[in-house]
């Protein structure tokens, strides 16, 4: 198994140890784990990757990098194309965990049969490098998979996430929660123990591979008013919601990069999407957790770190 740092993986890396894989943990800086094998590895330098991905049998590309669409275009096209070449070479199957970004604005659920329609530069870099591992898929060069989920919440999640950022660690200072352009339209969210759970489940099914999944999300999701409602139940705080304004993003990032990325993306918190998660739910028995659940296992995560 080789896997690599990443909000997933610390969801992933347990479940691998307890049911006895070998892991190889690589990233440019490995944070060291005692079970696992931990290798620094750059994945823009081919002779790096091949070497960490020779002798595995399950690869799990959870690669995160910047959030710029300047270096996503850059980047990923190159790292898809060493690790789909490293697994070629030593004959890995390969796990990509991936978003939603290729989809665009989608006014009926998102399903595994949804055409990719990106509206955004980063959607437009992830559908170009989903379709160069299509492509190997259908050629019979490599047995992948493409594993999607939404922007993600649970416990250990600090980085990265919205939830995190603008509710759960808002409120653990006592400041009032805050949610992107529009609190009032349900909002899929990917629960990150559920995630990597599933992700465990597909490496273990043959009939798995060279296919797309919607990883395991609740039904009817919330809008950002009713999460950060039970959010500041479980956290003891308020419940009042800072709408920022989409138009405020985007003034904001003419002098802020980041937030200039973010601007680009408020669509998905400006109409809301929706995933639908029953062929993974009704192929392999997993329910995904229920979000008042999941919630309050990270309220509670959040309040005791």
């Amino acid at each position: 198994m080789c896997v690599a740092n990443g909000t997933i993986a610390t969801e992933l890396l347990p479940i691998l140890h307890e049911n006895g894989e070998q892991i190889r943990l690589a990233s440019r800086n490995p944070k060291p784990v005692s079970y696992a094998q931990n290798i620094a590895a750059d994945m823009l330098n081919y002779e790096q990757v091949a070497a960490v991905v020779n002798g595995s049998d399950i690869v799990y590309l959870l690669v995160g990098l910047e959030y710029s669409y300047k270096v996503w275009q850059r980047d990923w096209p190159v790292i898809m194309r060493h690790v789909i070449d490293a697994c070629k070479a030593a004959n890995a199957k390969l796990i990509f965990f991936e978003n939603v970004y290729p989809y665009g604005m989608v006014k009926d659920k998102i399903t595994e049969e949804t055409p990719f329609d990106p509206v955004s530069k980063k959607g437009t870099v992830r559908a170009a490098i989903d379709t160069m591992l299509l492509d190997e898929m259908r050629s019979g060069a490599i047995d992948a998979i493409i594993a999607r989920a939404a922007d993600f919440y649970g416990p250990r999640c600090t980085d990265k996430s919205m939830p995190s950022m603008l509710v759960f660690s808002r409120l653990k200072k006592k400041q009032t929660p805050q949610w992107l352009a529009n609190a009032d339209v349900p909002r899929s969210l990917t629960y990150t123990p559920d995630a990597a759970k599933a992700i465990y489940i597909l490496s273990r099914q043959p009939e798995a591979f060279n296919k797309t999944w919607i990883l395991p999300a609740a039904s009817s999701p919330l809008t950002g008013r009713e999460f950060i409602h039970h959010a500041a139940k479980y956290m003891h705080g308020s419940n009042k919601v800072q709408v920022i304004p989409k138009w405020l993003v985007g003034f904001a990032g003419l002098f802020n990069p980041m937030m200039k990325e973010i601007h680009e993306m408020a669509y998905q918190d400006e109409y809301g999407y929706q995933l639908d998660s029953s062929k993974f739910e009704q192929t392999f028995g997993m329910k995904p957790t229920p979000y008042e659940e999941g919630i309050k296992v990270t309220a509670e995560w959040f309040l005791q770190s």
